[in-house]
């Protein structure tokens, strides 16, 4: 999916980032680079041996998939491990403070006179920190894949705290990535910004009395979008048919009704909560506890009614917890279960539009890890960016996927040792495509996702082609533009507290085809063209500069730089 495929969506970034190049003045009028501190990047690697044939520009591009940045250090470990072992090692990385925990250390969960019992936007700051600080960025990098298809929002939570409830959400994502997909699918269905985005949270059991019956939300789209898809699909990923081609509908409205039964009397735990007396409020406030706790089962309000989906039954007056076990466990055993999320954590690594082979094999690994146990993911996780598919650098036009707004942030955060002044992390909502990104983390407007699996740019080579190009969805002329003024802005001055530090190229801005190289390498893994490089580098050469120069000019080259690799329709499309 090269840029031919980005100007046949209607936004010639090629062009764009020419006008970029003749006009780069224009980011010096923006003001200096930020404050903070740190580099680059972490060292060279120095004189570990290369064991495993990896070339820097392949070992680049295997962290490009596996987490948000490939430094010096990140690229030596995976020459000198090779891929298997640097996973391992990193399935061993110690998760870094949760964010609950962020929100304890600010105070975020004291009532104040702002009422920030009530604001949801401690929750984009939390979200936006987890993305750009840490050490265990491919377990972050995953449970973000993760969020995309087991959605919870933090849009729509109201009521008391809810950066907790999505808090939450994202720690219990990344408790559970490297374990086993059937205690993640139970995590997530009782947990507490699930219930309320999707309706567990105080459902009922059915009254005949008054015609009520169970919410069927969570029923459908935990088969729909979390487990197994609409239609029955071979092993492989591809479609089952009949032999006049139709395909076949994995669930129907009766599966909805009955298993929505087993999703009823559950709501938000309060038993470790303490009520507090505050002077903001004339009514108590409870503590945060409950939006970490799993949900809890009252047993006088779920259903006992007999229950029939997937050819599975439920008989009648079966206890809560059996009936919760039969179903997930129904659902994590589907023949279909294993290459829907292959197919699904393959398009958020990797690529758009894998293999049926490619999905074949890593689906095949989530049905036995080699040692009989279904739904490994740390095997899954393995299996996906090992691939051959996934190590071979595709040449095909439509190769590889748009790289998301959310990714490319956090890229250029953790690039270049982002820091914040104050501590408060303060990056907002920039879900809007005026003036901010299209995407924000953990703020997906619906259940479907930012974009759909599926999507289709319309009109496009892609659709001709019959490929689907799900980040596309939030790419339009508009959104180009967004990003590239936001760009434009945070680069040289950071957002609000939030402050990138280019000191550790800065030493580069007299070299430009050094700092162009540099950048080609860890922000692209040398994807960028030969002409591209070129456009670039005679670009900044347009203003000259020398040993003399100011150290504001000089940084300017530096972060115009930035801006033109980032902006290229080679960088935007990851491969």
């Amino acid at each position: 999916m090269d840029d031919q495929g980005m100007a046949a969506h209607g936004s010639d970034l090629r062009a764009v980032t020419g006008a970029l190049a003749a006009a780069s003045v224009a980011l010096s009028a923006c003001g200096g680079g930020g404050g903070g501190s740190g580099s680059a990047s972490s060292g060279s690697g120095g004189t570990t041996p290369i064991s495993f044939n990896i070339s820097d520009t392949e070992a680049a591009r295997f962290l490009l998939q596996a987490q948000f940045t490939a430094t010096d250090t990140e690229i030596a470990g995976v020459k000198s491990q090779g891929y298997s072992a640097w996973l391992d090692a990193q399935f061993s990385v110690a998760a870094s403070q949760s964010g609950t925990a962020w929100l304890d250390s600010q105070g975020h969960g004291t009532p104040n006179s702002d009422g920030n019992y009530f604001n949801p936007v401690m929750g984009d700051w939390m979200a936006w920190r987890m993305m750009m600080t840490g050490a265990d960025q491919v377990r972050k990098r995953l449970a973000l894949a993760l969020s995309e298809l087991m959605v919870a929002s933090l849009n729509p939570i109201d009521g008391f705290w809810p950066p907790y409830v999505i808090a939450g959400y994202w720690d219990m994502l990344n408790t559970n990535v490297f374990g086993n997909f059937r205690t993640l699918l139970e995590e997530v269905t009782l947990n507490p910004a699930i219930g309320f985005f999707l309706n567990t949270k105080g459902n009922l059991k059915e009254d005949p009395a008054t015609g009520r019956q169970p919410d069927e939300n969570y029923a459908r789209e935990v088969m729909q979008l979390f487990t197994i898809g609409l239609y029955d699909l071979n092993a492989d990923g591809t479609l089952k048919t009949d032999l006049l081609g139709n395909r076949h509908e994995t669930y129907g409205q009766s599966d909805i009704t009955n298993l929505a039964h087993v999703f009823t009397g559950y709501d938000w735990n309060y038993s470790r909560v303490t009520q507090q007396n505050t002077p903001y409020l004339p009514y108590p406030i409870p503590t945060t506890e409950f939006a970490r706790d799993r949900m809890s089962f009252d047993a006088s309000k779920h259903s006992t009614a007999a229950v029939t989906f997937l050819g599975v039954t439920i008989p009648a007056n079966t206890d809560g917890a059996t009936a919760l076990k039969t179903a997930l466990d129904t659902l994590f055993n589907h023949a279909n279960t294993a290459p829907f999320f292959a197919r699904q954590m393959i398009q958020r690594l990797v690529t758009s539009n894998p293999s049926a082979a490619y999905v074949g094999r890593v689906a095949a690994v989530f049905a036995n890890n080699g040692s009989g146990v279904r739904g490994d993911l740390k095997s899954v996780w393995k299996a996906i960016l090992t691939d051959t598919e996934a190590r071979t650098l595709p040449t095909a036009a439509t190769a590889g996927k748009l790289r998301e707004p959310i990714v490319r942030v956090a890229q250029l955060a953790r690039t270049f040792a982002v820091t914040s002044a104050t501590g408060k992390w303060e990056i907002y909502d920039t879900t809007n495509s005026d003036w901010g990104l299209g995407q924000s983390p953990l703020r997906p407007p619906s259940v479907f996702n930012y974009f759909r699996p599926g999507y289709v740019p319309p009109h496009t080579g892609i659709a001709d082609a019959g490929l689907v190009a799900p980040e596309f969805q939030l790419h339009n002329e508009t959104s180009t533009a967004g990003y590239i003024n936001f760009l434009t802005s945070i680069i040289p001055n950071g957002y609000n507290d939030v402050k990138p530090d280019f000191s550790g190229i800065s030493g580069q801005a007299l070299q430009t085809q050094t700092l162009v190289d540099w950048l080609n390498l860890h922000l692209t893994a040398n994807q960028l063209s030969a002409n591209t490089v070129s456009l670039i580098k005679t670009a900044l050469d347009a203003t000259p500069l020398t040993a003399s120069s100011s150290d504001a000019d000089k940084l300017t080259r530096v972060q115009t730089a930035v801006l033109l690799v980032m902006a290229a329709p080679e960088y935007l499309i990851q491969k």
